[in-house]
């Protein structure tokens, strides 16, 4: 990254077709500040604008849709690297079997115009040919899904966050008020001691240290917060590896104030400092 003024900036190019879009949305998930279709002659003065702001990182997407300006990119590349400006070129390109089926399946037309889908691949390859050569990196899409693409993208600009890039929420709550709509994972901890039957601490909730130890005085407790913590840490590294982005872990007791409370607030601070949480109790405030 460039000391001069610490921008880093992404410029994502390629064949239409190859998934300059989706790598987009990856870098907008990484923290990127993301522009499509950006006239190349604009490049400059956006740089210029940028330095002062605190997001650093920048990705644009700039292709054949913008045909009349895409010959003034070298000139604005010359001028980023009189600023001083970082910038790298990726570089997307699939196979031309896999672009006419990608174009069939979602009925768009080729920016390049009229003319047939063989012929407007062979023009755009030809016309990309000189920044294809620039490029400091070159993915071909032809046979990645897009979670494939998502964790090229990752592992090449930012590897750290291949676990942080997770947003995982766990929701503590209540079965007699139903599931959580939105889950993808629930534990129902309705067999665990329950504090409701013991009278000093019925009214209290499991934010409370009384509601805590009486429940972790009990082996089970601890045993089954193991067991669920090994299953979490060995399986969320897949779900990132596979794309997902996001996670909601819902854990169950009966009214949602006791007991899915303090095991809700333990996983959140045994997994916190791996991943990126947050931990909501949604009944705990219920009669």
């Amino acid at each position: 990254m460039s000391e001069a003024n610490g921008m880093r900036i992404i410029l994502i190019t390629g064949m239409s077709g190859a998934g300059k879009s989706h790598a987009l949305n990856c870098f907008e998930d990484l923290g990127y500040y993301c522009v499509d279709n950006m006239p190349p002659t604009l490049i400059p003065k956006f740089t210029e604008l940028f330095i002062q702001s605190e997001n650093k990182k920048v990705a644009l997407v700039c292709d054949m849709r913008g045909a009349a300006f895409f010959e003034d990119l070298f000139e604005a590349l010359r001028e980023l690297e009189g600023q001083n400006a970082d910038y790298e070129i990726l570089y997307l390109v699939a196979d031309e079997q896999v672009l006419i089926r990608r174009y069939k399946e979602t009925r768009r037309r080729h920016p390049l115009g009229n003319m047939s889908l063989p012929e407007a691949i062979k023009k755009e390859r030809e016309a990309l040919s000189e920044i294809r050569g620039k490029a400091s990196r070159e993915i071909d899409t032809s046979t990645l899904k897009p979670w494939e693409l998502k964790a090229k993208i990752v592992e090449i600009y930012e590897p750290e966050l291949r676990e942080k890039n997770m947003q995982i929420r766990i929701v503590s709550f209540g079965f007699k008020y139903g599931l959580p709509p939105d889950s993808d994972l629930v534990f129902d901890v309705r067999f665990l001691p329950n504090p409701h039957y013991v009278e000093h601490l019925k009214p209290l909730t499991g934010e409370e240290e009384q509601v805590k130890d009486y429940l972790w005085r009990w082996a089970e407790t601890a045993s089954y917060f193991k067991k669920v913590k090994d299953l979490l840490e060995f399986s969320i590294p897949f779900y990132v590896k596979e794309g997902k982005t996001s996670l909601i872990i819902s854990i169950g007791c009966t009214g949602g104030k006791h007991r899915s409370v303090v095991l809700a607030d333990e996983l959140g601070r045994a997994l916190g400092s791996r991943f990126t949480l947050s931990v909501e109790h949604r009944d705990i405030n219920k009669n």
